[in-house]
């Protein structure tokens, strides 16, 4: 058998389109909130591959579920239905307030797919240019020109015009703009219950709900974006559990199947018969491996004892941060939900938060931001206390470089 073709960072630059600037350095192995690189260096994973490892790195209930159904099954198109995703299918609709689901491959997908039954229900409705699409600025629903013209942040869309319109973006948590702007001619709104790309800003209960009453006096769909706060990150396996709105439409995706690539768009007997044979669809979707996988994935995080320790880990993680900030006074905000948090910086340190992640790899931690002013934090829901306080130790001596 031929050695693998030995690879470094600088192949990065020579092979692959630059649309990412990776870290130095090249992670190999990974075991729960671990990661070893190309030297053996080790870091602790405060990152998880932005909200997607939730159980961590090589867990065995994901490794089980993949290696198990990889002996049987792995693609068979989308002419078959196949054991595994039924048996999810089931999973996410007994769990939620979801009658139907639709498979993908990604979050973008997910938001796709969800526009387009809007897109659709606005058209089936017979109220003519019912087509309008309400989103929030510094929203983020992913990277297809749709979904990029969703979000609300211009420096992801601006080079792709000409983008689909009939697009409105106002500002979140501010429901008398959004009031301005829904009407009949409105088929969807869609929101984040938590803006995660755009620095961690939770939604506000009431905004949520006058979301909701808006929809309904209007007859657009209520599409909630959980790409980032679905599958337990919040405390709850839904965010809009914790909030008391039921939207018409979920996303979800990242943490859905653990690390392997799977989407899903949830809704209600009401809308999913707009979507008929042949009006969407995918060739991945839903095949056997996703679905194996994100079964076991979710069954293991939808149990109280995880969804409880992922509450404990944020007063945990929240008391160590808030301990830190009394001594380095670098973070104006730590907010958020669960597993989901952000650290705003103060206005002296602006602009600073990739300095800050690029610090804390050199010290062994990986961290994310939320735009040039918000460091955030997504680690695997399981995540030992031990594993925590050596992260934020490590944290600690970034900030130190800071200060300097």
């Amino acid at each position: 058998m031929e050695q693998p073709i030995s690879v470094t960072r600088s192949n990065f630059n020579d092979w692959m389109v630059p649309v990412f600037a990776p870290a130095n350095f090249i992670p190999v192995r990974g075991e729960g909130s671990r990661i070893w690189d190309q030297e053996n260096k080790e870091y602790i994973d405060f990152a998880g591959g932005i909200a997607v490892n939730a159980l961590g790195h090589a867990h065995p209930v994901a490794v089980n579920a993949l290696t198990e159904q990889a002996k049987k099954l792995w693609h068979v198109g989308n002419g078959y239905t196949n054991e595994p995703v039924l048996r999810l299918a089931k999973q996410l609709t007994e769990n939620t307030f979801a009658d139907k689901v639709f498979f993908c491959n990604s979050g973008a997908e997910a938001n796709e797919a969800a526009l387009k039954l809007a897109r659709k229900v606005g058209l089936d409705s017979g109220v003519a240019g019912k087509s309008g699409i309400v989103a929030f600025n510094n929203a983020f629903h992913g990277r297809t020109l749709f979904t990029v013209s969703a979000g609300g942040q211009p420096k992801y869309s601006q080079d792709f015009a000409p983008l689909p319109n009939g697009i409105n973006h106002v500002a979140f948590n501010d429901l008398e703009a959004a009031k301005a702007v829904i009407n009949e001619q409105t088929c969807a709104v869609i929101v984040e219950p938590i803006q995660g790309e755009g620095g961690v800003i939770p939604a506000d209960i009431e905004f949520l709900k006058g979301l909701r009453a808006l929809c309904d006096q209007f007859g657009a769909l209520l599409i909630f974006d959980e790409v980032q706060t679905g599958v337990g990150r919040t405390g709850a396996l839904y965010a809009y559990m914790n909030s008391g709105v039921i939207p018409d439409v979920l996303t979800t995706a990242k943490a859905l199947g653990g690390g392997f690539p799977v989407g899903a768009m949830l809704t209600t007997d009401k809308f999913a018969p707009h979507f008929s044979v042949g009006t969407h669809g995918t060739t991945y979707g839903g095949n056997p491996l996703a679905s194996a996988v994100a079964g076991a994935v979710f069954e293991f995080i939808n149990t109280p004892e995880v969804l409880e320790g992922v509450k404990h880990r944020y007063q945990y993680f929240l008391d160590a941060l808030n301990a830190l900030n009394a001594e380095h006074q670098i973070f104006e905000e730590i907010r958020g939900q669960g597993l989901l948090i952000g650290c705003e910086l103060k206005a002296e340190y602006a602009g600073k938060a990739k300095d800050i992640t690029t610090w804390a790899g050199e010290e062994g931690l990986l961290a994310l931001i939320a735009g040039p002013n918000v460091v955030r934090f997504t680690p695997s829901l399981i995540i030992p206390e031990q594993d925590i306080d050596e992260g934020i130790a490590r944290l600690k001596r970034a900030l130190a470089k800071l200060a300097k």
